[in-house]
Order: structure tokens, then C-alpha cells, then sequence
């Protein structure tokens, strides 16, 4: 049997089908070969993923980027498939920090977990390409009020005006309620992880900063391009602006991994 994890919710603390447990939904989970609760994915992915729960598990799932199989009873079921989708998913989160909605795009246009072949060896020939961390294009998309994003996000109010008052979100008034991309939410949200550590909206002045200089250096580069009227010109401006900002968002991980390191020796 699989050690429970933790939940509040007695309902989530289910059994690993793949091990000792009775099986729920007789000769039809039989034939699922490895099928997990999500308890047990939980537990799986534990190791790589320090911070995952149940709660977070569920919320992808609300966000319709998981689709796990219910039995009679409501107990969710993953697949091996499943779980590969949500360690896909966490790695775009850890390592590109790309919003949720553009893990939706990825993995509609069909992007898994494999790594691509490295420049150089068998299979490949075409040179590295660096994907887009983030989208530069405005792509209009669901709002959400200053009460749903401190319900997700679990962030103090007194924080998201900080972050306000720092000009790190903005918002958008309407009808006089203030709301929130998706981005300003993953903003938010990355922000309140940071306070648990005693960061406040004042510190985060080294980010905001970081980011201007870097969009006004690639502006710089591109600007002629950028400005231009000719449609097609203008687009592929924007696709190397893209993929300049992933090389640059790719270096400063690096950099910031070989000091971290440092500190740790």
C-alpha cells in the first residue's frame, strides 16, 4: 500500500492502484496498467518537485491542463501519460516560468516532456532553437478580480497594493473592479512564495529593474525592425524578439544557478 499524503480532504488520501490496494473499479482498473490516485502521483513526483500537493494537482486539473479518469465513486485515476503531462507541465513552471496559459498553447501544439536531440549528434540536423519562454503578442484572455487572485494565490492584499504601489502589476479597472491578467496572476503568486521567505514588494525592486534593462537592451536591438510597416518584417521581429528574450531568460537561470552554487559550497 502507498503512504498516504497528507490532505485535509480525507476524500484525496486514496490508494496506489499500481501497488498492494484493492482495486475500485474491479476488471476495468485491472486493465489500466499503472493507473495512480493522486495521492500517490503526489508522492511520485515528490522528489524532483518539493513543493507539490495535492491542492496544486487538483488546481491544474481546474485549469483544464489535466484531465485525469474518474471512477463510479469520483476517486481520480492517472495514467502513466497523466503523470509524464504533469511533470511536463511543473518543468515549463520551474525552469521557463511560462504562465499557465501558454503551458496550454504548448501542449496543445503537441509539446511533451522528451528532450529534443542536442546539436551534434544522430538525429539532429538543424541548429539549437531556442522556444519562446514567454509571448511577447497580446492574446486576450480571461480576467480575474483582486478576490479571485487572492483566493488562488493565496497572497495578502496588503501585498498585491504593495506590488501595485511598486508598479510591478497594474491591473485593469472595470466597473469599478480592479482585475488581473494571467500573467499579473503568476506575478502575484510567485511574489506571495517570496514573502514566506520575508520578501516584500520594496525588495522586488532588483527584479523590476533587471527586467527593464533587458527589455530596453532587446528593444534596442530590434527597434528598427520593430517599427516597421511591412507586416512581414514587423513579424519576424517579433519572433526574434522572443527568442532573444528565451536566450536571455535561459543565460540569467544559468548565472544565477552558478552562484547559488557558490553559496552553497
Amino acid at each position: 500500500m502507498a503512504t498516504p499524503v497528507t490532505s485535509s480532504d480525507p476524500a484525496e488520501l486514496e490508494l496506489d492502484l499500481a501497488g498492494e490496494g484493492p482495486a475500485i473499479d474491479g476488471g476495468a482498473v485491472a486493465k489500466r496498467q499503472k493507473s495512480l490516485t493522486i495521492g500517490a502521483v503526489c508522492k511520485a513526483l515528490a522528489q524532483e518537485f518539493p513543493d507539490i500537493s495535492i491542492s496544486k494537482i487538483r488546481y491544474l486539473e481546474d485549469q483544464k491542463l489535466l484531465t485525469p479518469r474518474r471512477t463510479p465513486g469520483g476517486y481520480r485515476l492517472y495514467t502513466q501519460a497523466d503523470v509524464a503531462r504533469l511533470r511536463t507541465i511543473l518543468r515549463m513552471q520551474r525552469d521557463e516560468f511560462l504562465p499557465l496559459r501558454v503551458i496550454r498553447q504548448e501542449l496543445a501544439a503537441g509539446r511533451s516532456g522528451e528532450l529534443a536531440p542536442a546539436p551534434g549528434r544522430v538525429g539532429s540536423e538543424r541548429p539549437r532553437a531556442w522556444r519562446p519562454s514567454v509571448s511577447v503578442r497580446t492574446v486576450p484572455g480571461a480576467l480575474y478580480s483582486m478576490d479571485d487572485v487572492l483566493e488562488e494565490t493565496k497572497a495578502d492584499a496588503k501585498l498585491v497594493r504593495e506590488l501595485e504601489e511598486y508598479g510591478v502589476v497594474k491591473g485593469e479597472m472595470r466597473g469599478g473592479v480592479r482585475y488581473f491578467d494571467e500573467t499579473e496572476r503568476e506575478i502575484i503568486a510567485a511574489v506571495a512564495e517570496l514573502a514566506r521567505y520575508g520578501v516584500g514588494g520594496r525588495n522586488l525592486r532588483v527584479f523590476r529593474s533587471s527586467a527593464d534593462r533587458e527589455a530596453n537592451l532587446l528593444q534596442q536591438i530590434l527597434s528598427p525592425a520593430l517599427r516597421s510597416r511591412n507586416p512581414q518584417r514587423r513579424k519576424e521581429a517579433v519572433d526574434a524578439l522572443e527568442n532573444l528574450a528565451a536566450v536571455a531568460t535561459h543565460l540569467k537561470h544559468l548565472l544565477l544557478i552558478r552562484d547559488l552554487r557558490k553559496i552553497v559550497r
